[in-house]
């Protein structure tokens, strides 16, 4: 690509950023509100919308993170422990003791959950995949 290929791209971001700057930075609620509704219309073209998708999760992630309306939310998050966040994905997912098979039988899902026994490593890996979500909830 020649160097008049970069200024045509920097061009159009300047415009995209311009017109709809929260997809980087959210700094309002009414930009967060505009963030999500972006991002519904997004994902339903996944593969193609990947790229901005994942610009636009960055910036709803920080705003999340940093906002005082987050703020008791994201305090309750860190409170959880693994069993709290397994029941979490059980309870979201609308999943039984059953339908938990990255843990072993019904048995060891059940002792997990009322405490009896720990998440292993193991399980916590497969959980992870499972749910697309980082190791670290887990701990």
């Amino acid at each position: 690509m020649n160097i008049m290929g970069f200024e045509q791209i920097k061009l159009k971001a300047d415009a995209l950023f311009s017109e709809a700057n929260f997809i980087t930075d959210i700094k309002t609620n009414k930009e967060y509100q505009n963030a999500l509704a972006l991002m519904d219309d997004l994902i339903q073209d996944y593969d193609k919308q990947r790229p901005l998708i994942e610009i636009l999760s960055n910036s709803i992630e920080r705003w999340e993170n940093t906002t005082d309306e987050f703020s008791e939310f994201n305090q309750r998050i860190k409170a959880l422990d693994g069993v709290d966040t397994l029941k979490l994905l059980m309870e979201q997912h609308k999943l039984g003791i059953a339908n938990v098979p990255e843990i072993g039988s019904n048995t060891l899902v059940s002792k997990v959950l009322n405490g009896k026994r720990n998440l292993t490593r193991n399980h916590i890996e497969a959980l992870s995949k499972r749910f697309g979500v980082s190791p670290a909830l887990f701990f």
